[in-house]
């Protein structure tokens, strides 16, 4: 088993604890399915939102899945660059698995698929 890095990101509409909640959610259940991951295989899960979210904490919605009470998050806020991307959740989860970094199948949904057009899943 090794350790790897898993990306995803997610965009919102409305700056809401609602929608913040569950594009959150919605992010990190596709990651666990594309990758067939369960919550024991993550060592840390590292969230970060734009600037012009602040209605909720992202993990706060994530931690309601079940399975996912003894996940370690962290929540942060991503850099301010003019031009980036708004409204956006972003997520990297630090995973024991067996599969080589070449094999994870990292998530991009909604107007995140513009950030890496090469790993977008849809």
């Amino acid at each position: 088993m090794a350790m790897r890095g898993l990306r995803g990101a997610i965009t919102v509409e409305h700056n809401t604890k609602e929608e913040i909640w569950q594009a959150s959610q919605e992010l990190m259940t596709k990651l666990m399915e594309q990758n067939r991951l369960d919550p024991s295989d993550i060592g840390a899960a590292i969230f970060s939102m734009t600037e012009d979210l602040t209605a909720a904490f992202p993990t706060a919605g994530v931690r309601r899945l079940q399975g996912f009470d003894l996940v370690p998050f962290f929540d942060a806020r991503q850099c301010a660059v003019d031009g980036s991307l708004p409204q956006c959740i972003r997520v990297l989860l630090l995973i024991e698995t067996d599969k080589a970094q070449d094999e994870l199948a990292h998530v991009y949904l909604r107007e995140a698929q513009k950030l890496r057009p090469d790993l977008s899943a849809d």
